[in-house]
């Protein structure tokens, strides 16, 4: 999704009000109560300001000390860049584990296939996450999330239909996203 982003689809940058990151740090927390305030206000601290930036296609940035905390299409959710969720340990988050073989598709793009997720190394989501559920993807062996997706079936069709598109990969490490610079 973010394949292609460059600094030449930014269209603008403006300040928000300390009310508006207030408002969000609350909605993280309702969203993922995993995270305390105090780990969340480490990475988006009082003291410095968000910002937000306007992109091509409907898409918003929200940066705070020059870092992409977020991005938004039109009026969608929050979609949690991969440097931020790397800020928090593995539980926070929704997640699933693929097993060695797919990190190289993954990383180059390709949405999550159903075995992928099934065989050995890989870890069904569990069972509080709905289809459409936003998923924080994590590789056999490894610590840090290897993407952001969409969850298109639930973990117990994932489990029996064993093929298809499990997840829609939105955010990936490497992708134009990640190798932004504000």
């Amino acid at each position: 999704m973010f394949k292609k982003l460059t600094k030449q689809d930014i269209k603008g940058e403006s300040q928000l009000k300390s009310s508006f990151s207030r408002n969000l740090k609350q909605e993280l927390i309702a969203k993922y109560p995993s995270i305390t305030a105090d780990e969340l206000e480490e990475v988006i601290p009082k003291k410095k300001p968000l910002s937000l930036v306007k992109c091509e296609d409907r898409l918003s940035l929200y940066t705070c000390d020059n870092q992409i905390l977020f991005a938004q299409f039109y009026t969608d959710e929050y979609i949690p860049h991969l440097k931020f969720v790397h800020k928090f340990s593995r539980g926070c988050f929704k997640s699933l584990q693929v097993d060695k073989g797919a990190i190289k598709f993954i990383l180059g793009g390709s949405d999550i296939m159903c075995p992928g997720i099934t065989s050995k190394g890989g870890i069904l989501p569990s069972d509080d996450v709905k289809v459409n559920d936003l998923v924080f993807v994590y590789a056999e062996g490894k610590e840090s999330a290897l993407c952001v997706g969409k969850l298109k079936m639930s973990g117990e069709d994932i489990k029996n239909q064993n093929k298809g598109i499990a997840v829609e990969v939105i955010h990936y490490l490497g992708d134009g996203l990640w190798n932004m610079k504000i």
